[in-house]
This record gives C-alpha cells, structure tokens and sequence, in this order.
C-alpha cells in the first residue's frame, strides 16, 4: 500500500454509511456534501472536527471493491492542500500532519513543503522546522521553504545556517533561494557572506535572472556597498521598478542624495512609473539636499497617484517639510496618524529642534513620554538639543534626570548631547559631571567640552583637556581644534591659539573656513589687525562669510575704518541679505562719529529692503522663561522694574559708572541716549530677576543678539553692586558676571 500510495496520490475512497454520496475533491464541495450529514452541529462545524469526521468515515484503499458500497476516486493532493491552506491554528496544523503520517502520505514533498510554508505564515517557524527535520531527504523545495519562513520573520542567523546546510547537503540553490539568503546578508550586513553568494549566483548560472539581480543591488546598497551595487545595476539589461528602486534607496540611504535623484531621473526618461517606495526614496533625498521645491513637486505626484495615506510616505513628507523648515505643515501630515510610529515622533521633534522651535520640540518629547511610547537614543537626543537652545538649566536638569532613569545613561551619544546641553545652559560644572561620569570617552566626547569650555571662555581648562585627551591616546580631530582655537581667541590666548591652529598639520588635519576664521578672531580680538589680514590674503581657500565677519568685528572694535570698510564689502558681496553686516559696518562709522556714513548704510538697507534686528533677552526664574525687548512696558510687573532700574541707574552713577554713548543715534540729546541705553533688553531682565529672587541667586540671560559695550560695562558694575553672578548668553559666547569681572575679559 505504502509503495503503491508514493507513486500516486488518487487513491479510491471506501464510505463506511450506508447512504450514498457523492465527493467533489474541491474543499467547499467537500463541506458542502459533509455538513447535511450532521445537521445539528451545522453552525458549530469547526475546522478540526471537519477533517476529523471526514478521515474517520472515510478509509483509504488502493482497490476499487465491487460490494454495496458506493465506490469514488478522491485527489488527496488537493484535499490536503485545501485544509492546509485553510488552516488557522497550529491544532489544524498537527491534525492534518497526524493523518499525513497515518496514511503513510509523510514523505509527500509538496504536501510538507506546503505544510511548512503555512506553519511560517502563522508565526509557528519552530513547529515548521519540527516537520522539516523529520522529513528524510528534503529536496530544493523544502530547503527553500524553511529559509523563506526563517527570512520572513527576520532570522538571519538561521537563514544563513540553513543555507550553509543546505550546500553540505547536495542540493543545488535555484532562482528563489538566493533572494533570501541575500536579504540575510543585507539584514546581518554579512558583507563577506554577500560575496560569497555573489559568486555562486554565478557558478549556478543566475547571473541574469532579474530577481536575483535586484537582491544583489539592495544587498550592497544595505552593505554600503554603493559601488558594487551599481556595477550590478548598469549589467541589467531588463529593469523593473523593483530595480530602479533598489539603486536609488541605496543612494539615498548612503549620503549620495544627489546621485539618487540622478538615478531617479533616468528612471522617469525610461517611463517607468515609480511607485509608494521609490517615492519614500526621492523625498529622503530631496529632504537631505533641502530642496523643498522639488520635494513638493514629488509631494504633487505622491497626491494624483493617491498615495498620500500611504504611512511610510507620510513619514517622508512629515521630515521633508520639518528639515525644510515647513514645521506647521509637517505638524499637519503628523497629526494624520492615529498612531504615529517612533520614526515619525522623531522626524517631527528633530525637525522642530533644528528649525529654531525649540519649546514645541520639548513639548512634543512631553507629550511622547506622557503616552508611554518607546523612545529611542534619536528621540533623546533630539529632545536635549531642544533644551539647549532654550537655554534653560531647569529644563536641561529636567532631561538629565530622565536620561538618568533610562536606558540610555550610558549612550555616547546622548551623553555627548548631554555634555553640550549643559555648556549651552551656562553650567560647565554640569557639563563636567557628564564628562566625567562618561566611561567610554571617545574623540566625540572630549570635542564636546572642549567647546564647552571654549563658548565659556575659558582658554586654559580647554588646552589642559586637550593635553589629558592626548594622554588617554585619543586623537583630536577638526572639531576638537574648532574648540581650542574658540577657546584661545575667547580668552585673549593667541600664541597658544597660533600654535595650535599650526599643530593641526600633525594629525593630518586640513583646516575648514571655520579654523581660520578662529585664527582671524583670535588676532584681531588682540588688535593684531595687520597680520589678521595678511593671514586671509594668504589662505589657500577662498575667504568665506565667517573670516571677513571676523576681522569686521576687529575694525569694529579697534575702529579701524578703512580695513573695516574693505571687509564689509567683501561681505556685501558674499552675503548681501545679512542685516547684521550692515549693523556692523554702521556700528564701526558710529564709534568714530562718522554720523553722515551712518546714514548711508541705514539707506542702503533700506533699499534692499532690510531691517535691523529686534534685540530681546529671556531670563529664567523659578524654571520659567520671562522674555524682554528694548524699551519693554508691557510687563505686569513693569513698575516694579521700572523702580528697580532707577536704583540701580542711581547705584551706577555713584559708583563711577560712564555710559558708552558712541554707538548711539547721533541726533538724540546725552538724557535721551542715556534713557535708551539703560532700557536695553538685558538691563531689564537682571532687573526683573533681582526683583524676583533671593538674594545671591544667580541670574541666567540668553540674548539673542551680541552685547553691546556698554550693557557689558554695567553689568561687571552691578555684578559687584547687587553682589550676583549673571550668566549671559550672547549671540557669540558666554559671559559669566562677579565681583566686576567678566570671564571673557573683554575679549568679546
């Protein structure tokens, strides 16, 4: 029977009731002409008792019998692929595979394989493998239908084990193992393993086969192996979408933006239509080069081809428009998912954060962390460098103390974030206790606070850090030195910072515009304005924005008017929209009374249409941000500070104090120009906060403009005066107020 029962699976049926009834092989047919046999579980009629009832009333025989009893012949492939197809349990799965052994029908390759492949659809890949182990000598097809359970459920490991198995084993891969193993590569970037599937792609004669090909792109795409890929790419004759696809993700998602829409392009002149994935792609890429006119032309093709709910496109268009700067509308696309996934969470809060919004940014991770969805290290991080921007250390300790509590205490990367915070919210003691507290310091790490100590000024600390850093046999790169030089031209170090900036050769370094636009501060900080020039005249790059702003800033200071003027025009040329030029260069006429080239700058803005910006500081009290503009009367406590600001007006003047009134409009009278000066933006907010506080608190400022001369000098006055520290963030650095001294020493 055995033997007869391999050879064939049509074998004759013998029905043990006494009426007749006649069998379709067909399922439903099958159930059709079962259920009338038992009317009263007709509704209840379930899957396992199904088959059960059917193989119990039915025995199998090899021989047609001439008795009384009706007599057909039944298709047992087709009836056993119908219930495995049908199955919903592992249960169903053991029944069948029972009566598979029962009737002898355990060797039947197509069945197990199917048996195998329906196991892995259910997630059930440990029972699958169960039956494939006990299956004697599986050929191509049972091998592939367990490496394609295990790659469906993202088992790499054993894709790749199984493989290996597979080719100790004798069997030969065909066309539809090779795509799995591939993926496996690519999941497990097994970049050795990848060639080496390459190489028996070709032994077995694939080369060409389209699929195959299309697995090897994605598999140095993934691998960073862009190169490969597109050799692989350009040998295809006949590409499908899935090719074009392939070439382009792995542009994409390998930093070569511009190459991916190159490709992209080709693919259109090919009319082959893209679809929601390639899609995913162009808009990745568009978003990395912040093309947004572009994007939003992908955008129009994403709408006529009714893909806009598509969620991986949404996510897409919510980074684009966030990175673009177009927060309000990528807050939109946001809030169309009911369940925005983590990669959406992060796309709107990094988007808000490096946007310049930074309390939604904030907002948003509150929000994330209220609902208890999982963060990741890119979620917290984008949420820290929120809290720098505000500059609040309240908030800053707040997402310190959350780090603390999670996983993510021990990240290099969050505890570089966490590093850079804390410089930025004026607490380098805080800055330090991260530092410290970091057991795998990478260069990253120690670049961090170097900067730290080089936005506060604090020259010597940062060129010891250095020293230590080179003790540990970790090598500076160009940050570290962007910190040094900072450091050195902030705190009036210029041999030390000229010295530097020639050690870089050491580590193989080529300076960027930013080195020597440090070099340029650093010596025209120290009016050293000859040899500033002298050095740009000599760079062996073009001079950028950043170096003429420097030494603009040096004329400034010195009142150097002839070498300024040449420095404006330089950026003028370079950057004719930056207000803040002209402010300069109106600044530097003002300081030598040349009132009549002032008012040919403030023409000149006013016919390319700009304006000066608005100055206004924030003051933090009791973890609040209270914000002041120039001449501000709109605060609730305005009287108070108004009283506040004539005693300390009183307190200054007795002191010795003599406002710097060169920078003034000319055409006000010294009452009037006093009054304005005292009525900047940081003036008010140190008064609101000595209103506000005990005394001996310190009072933390962020301005967004740089400090003018003369609120820095009233502010070392009543530093000493109020006996406070007053931290203030300018536009430029950090300026830490006590006993009359400022940390920057004047070098601002």
């Amino acid at each position: 029977m055995a033997m007869i029962m391999n050879k064939c699976t049509s074998v004759t049926l013998t029905r043990k009731l006494s009426h007749p009834c006649c069998f379709s092989s067909d399922l439903f047919s099958l159930t059709a002409n079962i259920r009338p046999l038992y009317p009263s579980t007709a509704k209840s009629f379930e899957f396992p008792a199904l088959l059960l009832t059917f193989l119990n009333h039915y025995s199998v025989s090899p021989f047609h019998l001439n008795n009384a009893n009706v007599h057909f012949t039944f298709d047992f492939n087709s009836f056993y692929v119908s219930f495995i197809d049908n199955s919903t349990h592992k249960t169903h799965l053991n029944q069948i595979h029972a009566h598979l052994l029962a009737s002898g029908m355990q060797d039947f390759g197509f069945l197990i394989t199917k048996l195998i492949n329906v196991s892995c659809n259910l997630g059930e890949i440990r029972y699958a493998r169960k039956v494939f182990d006990e299956f004697p000598d599986p050929d191509v097809f049972l091998w592939n239908a367990i490496i394609r359970g295990y790659s469906m459920h993202n088992m790499f490991g054993d894709v790749i084990e199984m493989y290996s198995r597979m080719q100790m084993a004798g069997v030969s891969p065909d066309c539809f193992t090779f795509p799995y193993v591939l993926k496996a590569c690519s999941g497990l970037l097994a970049l050795e393993m990848g060639w080496r599937v390459h190489g028996q792609i070709f032994r077995h004669g694939f080369e060409l086969d389209m699929f195959v090909q299309n697995s090897l792109v994605a598999m140095y795409a993934k691998c960073s192996q862009i190169r490969h890929a597109r050799m692989v790419f350009d040998g295809l004759y006949d590409r499908t979408i899935v090719t074009w696809t392939s070439i382009i993700s792995g542009y994409a998602q390998n930093g070569e933006p511009i190459k991916a829409l190159g490709i992209f392009s080709q693919m259109r002149q090919s009319n082959v239509k893209p679809d929601w994935i390639a899609l995913v792609s162009v808009l990745r890429a568009y978003t990395d080069v912040e093309d947004l006119e572009q994007g939003k032309s992908v955008h129009g093709c994403v709408i006529k081809m009714g893909l806009e709910y598509e969620p991986d496109l949404l996510i897409s268009l919510t980074a684009m428009y966030a990175k673009c700067g177009q927060v309000t509308v990528a807050r939109s696309f946001f809030n169309q998912m009911k369940l925005p996934n983590l990669i959406l969470w992060n796309a709107m809060i990094s988007g808000y954060a490096k946007n310049g919004y930074a309390e939604e940014a904030v907002g948003l991770f509150r929000e994330m962390i209220g609902k208890n969805i999982t963060v990741d290290s890119i979620t917290v991080r984008s949420a820290i460098l929120a809290c720098a921007q505000v500059g609040s250390l309240e908030l800053a300790r707040w997402v310190d103390d959350y780090v603390m509590r999670s996983e993510y205490r021990d990240d290099v990367f969050v505890n570089t974030a966490l590093i850079d915070m804390y410089a930025k919210c004026g607490s380098l003691d805080f800055a330090r206790i991260i530092f410290d507290r970091t057991l795998q310091k990478d260069v990253v790490v120690w670049s961090a606070m170097i900067v730290g100590y080089g936005l506060h000024g604090r020259g010597r600390e940062a060129i010891d850090l250095y020293h230590a850093m080179k003790q540990a046999g970790v090598c500076p790169n160009d940050v570290t030195f962007v910190g040094l030089l900072m450091a050195c031209n902030h705190s009036g170090l210029v041999e030390e910072g000229w010295e530097l900036f020639h050690r870089m050769k050491d580590y193989d370094i080529e300076p960027r515009h930013q080195h020597y636009a440090c070099v340029v501060d650093l010596l025209g900080r120290a009016g050293c304005l000859s040899q500033a020039y002298d050095f740009i005249m000599n760079m062996p790059i073009e001079p950028g924005v950043s170096v003429w702003g420097a030494l603009l800033s040096a004329c400034k200071i010195y009142r150097h008017v002839t070498l300024g003027e040449y420095a404006a025009e330089q950026l003028f040329s370079l950057d004719p929209y930056n207000t803040g030029h002209y402010v300069q260069l109106s600044n530097l006429y003002a300081s030598v009374r040349l009132w009549d080239c002032v008012a040919k700058v403030r023409v000149l803005m006013k016919e390319k249409g700009l304006s000066k910006d608005l100055g206004y500081s924030l003051i933090e009290v009791n973890g609040k941000l209270q914000a002041f503009r120039v001449g501000d009367k709109s605060h609730p406590r305005f009287k108070e500070i108004s009283v506040e600001l004539e005693r300390l007006e009183k307190r200054l003047k007795e002191a010795g104090f003599v406002p710097h009134t060169d920078s003034v409009f000319h055409d006000l009278n010294y009452e009037e120009t006093e009054e304005i000066l005292c009525n900047h933006s940081e003036r008010l907010a140190i008064a609101y906060g000595l209103i506000s506080t005990p005394p001996g608190t310190t009072l933390r400022i962020i301005k967004n403009l740089r400090a003018c001369v003369n609120c820095h000098s009233a502010t070392k006055f009543i530093s000493k005066l109020v006996n406070r520290e007053i931290v203030v963030r300018d536009a430029n650095r950090f300026h830490h107020f006590k006993d009359g001294v400022c940390s920057c020493g004047d070098y601002w």
